[in-house]
Protein backbone atom coordinates (compact mmCIF):
# COMPACT_ATOMS: atom_id res chain seq x y z
CA UNK A 1 0.00 0.00 0.00
CA UNK A 2 2.78 2.41 0.92
CA UNK A 3 4.64 1.69 -2.32
CA UNK A 4 1.47 2.37 -4.31
CA UNK A 5 0.92 5.68 -2.51
CA UNK A 6 4.53 6.71 -3.10
CA UNK A 7 4.19 5.84 -6.79
CA UNK A 8 1.10 8.02 -7.17
CA UNK A 9 2.71 10.82 -5.18
CA UNK A 10 5.82 10.80 -7.39
CA UNK A 11 3.71 10.47 -10.54
CA UNK A 12 1.49 13.46 -9.74
CA UNK A 13 4.49 15.55 -8.68
CA UNK A 14 6.42 14.93 -11.91
CA UNK A 15 3.26 15.39 -13.99
CA UNK A 16 2.56 18.67 -12.20
CA UNK A 17 6.10 19.89 -12.86
CA UNK A 18 5.77 19.10 -16.57
CA UNK A 19 2.32 20.73 -16.76
CA UNK A 20 3.60 23.85 -15.02
CA UNK A 21 6.66 24.27 -17.25
CA UNK A 22 4.57 23.59 -20.35
CA UNK A 23 1.90 26.10 -19.34
CA UNK A 24 4.36 28.85 -18.48
CA UNK A 25 6.27 28.38 -21.74
CA UNK A 26 3.10 28.16 -23.84
CA UNK A 27 1.90 31.48 -22.45
CA UNK A 28 5.07 33.16 -23.78
CA UNK A 29 4.34 31.79 -27.27
CA UNK A 30 0.96 33.49 -27.57
CA UNK A 31 2.48 36.93 -28.03
CA UNK A 32 -0.07 38.25 -25.53
CA UNK A 33 2.37 38.70 -22.66
CA UNK A 34 4.37 36.35 -20.46
CA UNK A 35 3.14 34.47 -17.39
CA UNK A 36 2.91 36.82 -14.35
CA UNK A 37 5.55 35.15 -12.17
CA UNK A 38 7.94 34.87 -15.12
CA UNK A 39 7.41 38.53 -16.03
CA UNK A 40 10.05 39.73 -13.54
CA UNK A 41 13.00 37.61 -14.82
CA UNK A 42 11.76 38.14 -18.38
CA UNK A 43 11.83 41.93 -17.98
CA UNK A 44 15.29 41.86 -16.38
CA UNK A 45 16.68 39.52 -19.04
CA UNK A 46 15.15 41.51 -21.91
CA UNK A 47 16.24 44.95 -20.71
CA UNK A 48 19.84 44.05 -19.81
CA UNK A 49 20.27 41.28 -22.44
CA UNK A 50 20.86 38.58 -19.82
CA UNK A 51 20.13 34.85 -19.90
CA UNK A 52 16.45 34.23 -19.16
CA UNK A 53 17.00 30.87 -17.40
CA UNK A 54 19.70 32.38 -15.17
CA UNK A 55 17.45 35.30 -14.23
CA UNK A 56 14.59 32.92 -13.49
CA UNK A 57 16.87 30.97 -11.15
CA UNK A 58 17.95 34.20 -9.43
CA UNK A 59 14.40 35.49 -8.93
CA UNK A 60 13.22 32.08 -7.69
CA UNK A 61 16.05 32.08 -5.13
CA UNK A 62 14.82 35.45 -3.85
CA UNK A 63 11.28 34.03 -3.54
CA UNK A 64 12.62 31.19 -1.38
CA UNK A 65 14.15 33.81 0.92
CA UNK A 66 10.81 35.64 1.21
CA UNK A 67 9.09 32.34 1.97
CA UNK A 68 11.54 31.72 4.83
CA UNK A 69 10.80 35.15 6.28
CA UNK A 70 7.02 34.59 6.17
CA UNK A 71 7.30 31.13 7.75
CA UNK A 72 9.44 32.22 10.70
CA UNK A 73 9.85 30.52 13.10
CA UNK A 74 8.19 27.49 11.45
CA UNK A 75 10.38 27.22 8.36
CA UNK A 76 12.07 23.96 7.39
CA UNK A 77 15.65 23.81 6.13
CA UNK A 78 14.50 21.24 3.58
CA UNK A 79 12.72 24.12 1.85
CA UNK A 80 16.15 25.24 0.64
CA UNK A 81 15.93 22.37 -1.84
CA UNK A 82 13.69 24.71 -3.82
CA UNK A 83 16.86 26.51 -4.96
CA UNK A 84 18.45 23.56 -6.82
CA UNK A 85 14.94 22.69 -8.05
CA UNK A 86 14.80 26.20 -9.55
CA UNK A 87 17.84 25.41 -11.66
CA UNK A 88 16.30 22.19 -12.99
CA UNK A 89 12.97 23.92 -13.62
CA UNK A 90 14.68 26.73 -15.52
CA UNK A 91 16.27 24.15 -17.82
CA UNK A 92 12.84 22.56 -18.32
CA UNK A 93 11.50 25.96 -19.39
CA UNK A 94 14.29 26.22 -21.95
CA UNK A 95 13.45 22.72 -23.22
CA UNK A 96 9.79 23.58 -23.85
CA UNK A 97 10.85 26.93 -25.27
CA UNK A 98 12.85 25.13 -27.93
CA UNK A 99 10.14 22.66 -28.98
CA UNK A 100 7.11 24.98 -28.88
CA UNK A 101 7.50 27.01 -32.04
CA UNK A 102 3.91 27.95 -32.91
CA UNK A 103 3.37 31.57 -33.86
CA UNK A 104 -0.15 32.66 -34.79
CA UNK A 105 -0.82 36.16 -36.05
CA UNK A 106 -4.55 36.13 -35.30
CA UNK A 107 -5.97 36.96 -31.88
CA UNK A 108 -8.41 34.06 -31.39
CA UNK A 109 -5.91 31.19 -31.81
CA UNK A 110 -3.60 32.95 -29.39
CA UNK A 111 -6.41 33.45 -26.88
CA UNK A 112 -7.21 29.74 -27.10
CA UNK A 113 -3.54 28.88 -26.50
CA UNK A 114 -3.54 31.28 -23.56
CA UNK A 115 -6.57 29.51 -22.07
CA UNK A 116 -4.79 26.15 -22.44
CA UNK A 117 -1.63 27.63 -20.89
CA UNK A 118 -3.57 28.96 -17.88
CA UNK A 119 -5.25 25.60 -17.29
CA UNK A 120 -1.96 23.69 -17.47
CA UNK A 121 -0.18 26.23 -15.26
CA UNK A 122 -2.87 26.17 -12.58
CA UNK A 123 -3.26 22.38 -12.50
CA UNK A 124 0.51 21.85 -12.53
CA UNK A 125 1.06 24.28 -9.65
CA UNK A 126 -1.71 22.71 -7.57
CA UNK A 127 -0.50 19.14 -8.13
CA UNK A 128 3.10 19.96 -7.22
CA UNK A 129 2.21 21.75 -4.00
CA UNK A 130 -0.38 19.16 -2.95
CA UNK A 131 2.19 16.35 -3.19
CA UNK A 132 4.21 18.06 -0.45
CA UNK A 133 7.55 17.48 -2.18
CA UNK A 134 9.75 20.36 -3.33
CA UNK A 135 7.45 23.04 -4.77
CA UNK A 136 8.25 25.48 -7.51
CA UNK A 137 9.44 28.50 -5.42
CA UNK A 138 6.75 30.79 -6.83
CA UNK A 139 4.02 28.33 -5.92
CA UNK A 140 5.67 27.48 -2.60
CA UNK A 141 5.49 31.19 -1.75
CA UNK A 142 1.87 31.33 -2.96
CA UNK A 143 1.06 28.39 -0.69
CA UNK A 144 2.78 30.13 2.23
CA UNK A 145 0.90 33.39 1.59
CA UNK A 146 -2.35 31.38 1.44
CA UNK A 147 -1.54 29.75 4.79
CA UNK A 148 -0.51 33.02 6.45
CA UNK A 149 -3.64 34.80 5.20
CA UNK A 150 -5.80 31.69 5.89
CA UNK A 151 -7.42 32.18 2.46
CA UNK A 152 -5.95 29.21 0.58
CA UNK A 153 -3.37 28.84 -2.16
CA UNK A 154 -5.71 30.17 -4.88
CA UNK A 155 -5.78 33.63 -3.33
CA UNK A 156 -2.10 33.35 -2.43
CA UNK A 157 -1.32 32.74 -6.10
CA UNK A 158 -3.36 35.79 -7.10
CA UNK A 159 -1.44 37.94 -4.61
CA UNK A 160 1.97 36.74 -5.85
CA UNK A 161 0.95 37.20 -9.49
CA UNK A 162 -0.39 40.73 -8.90
CA UNK A 163 2.83 41.65 -7.06
CA UNK A 164 5.02 40.18 -9.83
CA UNK A 165 3.21 42.10 -12.56
CA UNK A 166 3.46 45.31 -10.53
CA UNK A 167 7.22 44.87 -10.07
CA UNK A 168 7.68 44.05 -13.78
CA UNK A 169 5.76 47.18 -14.78
CA UNK A 170 7.93 49.33 -12.50
CA UNK A 171 11.15 47.82 -13.88
CA UNK A 172 10.04 48.41 -17.48
CA UNK A 173 8.76 51.94 -16.92
CA UNK A 174 11.78 53.06 -14.91
CA UNK A 175 14.48 51.69 -17.21
CA UNK A 176 12.85 51.68 -20.67
CA UNK A 177 9.79 53.92 -20.20
CA UNK A 178 7.59 51.10 -21.53
CA UNK A 179 6.12 47.79 -20.38
CA UNK A 180 8.34 44.78 -21.11
CA UNK A 181 6.66 41.40 -21.55
CA UNK A 182 3.37 42.60 -20.07
CA UNK A 183 0.24 42.21 -22.20
CA UNK A 184 -3.40 41.27 -22.03
CA UNK A 185 -2.36 37.63 -21.59
CA UNK A 186 -0.40 38.53 -18.46
CA UNK A 187 -3.44 40.23 -16.95
CA UNK A 188 -5.75 37.33 -17.80
CA UNK A 189 -3.26 34.81 -16.39
CA UNK A 190 -2.78 36.95 -13.30
CA UNK A 191 -6.42 36.32 -12.42
CA UNK A 192 -7.03 32.99 -14.14
CA UNK A 193 -4.23 30.80 -12.75
CA UNK A 194 -5.23 31.39 -9.15
CA UNK A 195 -8.85 30.58 -9.97
CA UNK A 196 -7.84 27.37 -11.79
CA UNK A 197 -5.88 26.31 -8.69
CA UNK A 198 -8.86 26.99 -6.45
CA UNK A 199 -11.27 25.07 -8.73
CA UNK A 200 -8.87 22.15 -9.19
CA UNK A 201 -8.31 21.82 -5.45
CA UNK A 202 -12.04 21.96 -4.80
CA UNK A 203 -12.79 19.24 -7.36
CA UNK A 204 -9.74 16.97 -7.26
CA UNK A 205 -7.53 17.57 -4.21
CA UNK A 206 -9.35 15.15 -1.89
CA UNK A 207 -9.32 12.32 -4.45
CA UNK A 208 -5.66 12.80 -5.31
CA UNK A 209 -4.66 13.00 -1.66
CA UNK A 210 -6.45 9.71 -0.98
CA UNK A 211 -4.47 8.02 -3.78
CA UNK A 212 -1.21 9.38 -2.39
CA UNK A 213 -1.94 8.48 1.23
CA UNK A 214 -2.42 11.99 2.63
Amino acid sequence: MKKTCNFYRTFFYILGCIFLAFGITLSTKTGLGVSPIISVPFAIASIWKLNFAAMTFLVYSVLVGIEFILRRPDYHWADLLQIPFSLVFSLLLNFFGNILTMNYSQLWPNLFLLFVAIVFTGIGAAMMVNMNFIPNPADGLAHTVGEVSKKGMGLGKNIIDFSSVGISCLIGLIFTHQLTGIGIGTIIAMIGVGRVIAIFNRLCKTRICKLTGF
